[in-house]
């Protein structure tokens, strides 16, 4: 085995980690999104129903209550504006606009913005796949003489391989991303309707 064949080699061992890493990633995006997300408006709206009966009661612990280890984002600002209801309104208003951010959506793209240099780089891992091909082919070429064609089709194989192997990652990788990147809009669509509804009862409650 030649250093062109271990160079090979190994960069089909980091197309693999890519995809992986690439992959992991969408599926927890993916996964984060539906935790995140009432499946449905009607849903999200019976919930806010329940939480508004004793919210207009000024019951802020059974409010609280009805929250409690609930992941949706919604029922956790939910809890975040009920325990610190002595704050004020246009504080918790502001807190709960930036605590969506910070734990939602920077989390969210935190983890595409590795989707998407793994779309970047597994083409470009793939390139130097084909120039390491091609680089091999040619050595060959100049170090050999009568070089028969089978000689050369391993390198150039590896060539057209590589290529393949890295539009192959970015490929679905994109789509899956275009795909997760309307669910999150549709989330923020969603939280954002909720949000709007709980704090004109939240100020209500506290007499604002």
């Amino acid at each position: 085995m030649n250093a062109y064949d271990i160079v090979a080699n190994a960069i089909y061992v980091v197309l693999a980690g890519v995809a992986l890493w690439g992959a992991y990633h969408c599926v927890m995006v993916w996964r984060s999104v539906a935790q995140r997300r009432f499946r449905s408006e009607d849903e999200q709206n019976d919930f806010l129903n329940a939480v508004g009966e004793p919210l207009a009661q000024q019951q802020f612990d059974e409010v609280s209550a009805m929250c409690e280890g609930d992941p949706r984002a919604v029922s956790q600002l939910v809890t975040l504006a009920a325990n610190n209801r002595q704050i004020g309104y246009s504080k918790i208003r502001q807190m709960l606009m930036d605590r969506f951010q910070r734990d939602v959506l920077a989390d969210l793209e935190y983890r595409l913005s590795w989707v998407n240099t793994v779309i970047k780089s597994a083409p470009m891992v793939g390139l130097l796949g084909t120039v390491v091909g091609m680089m091999g082919a040619f050595d060959k070429l100049a170090t050999a003489t009568n070089v028969k064609p089978d000689q050369l089709a391993e390198n150039i194989s590896v060539a057209l391989i590589t290529t393949a192997c890295g539009l192959s990652i970015a490929i679905p990788l994109i789509m899956a991303t275009a795909s997760i990147n309307v669910r999150i809009s549709k989330m923020e669509d969603l939280v954002s309707a909720g949000m709007t509804r709980f704090l004109d009862e939240f100020k209500s409650a506290m007499g604002g």
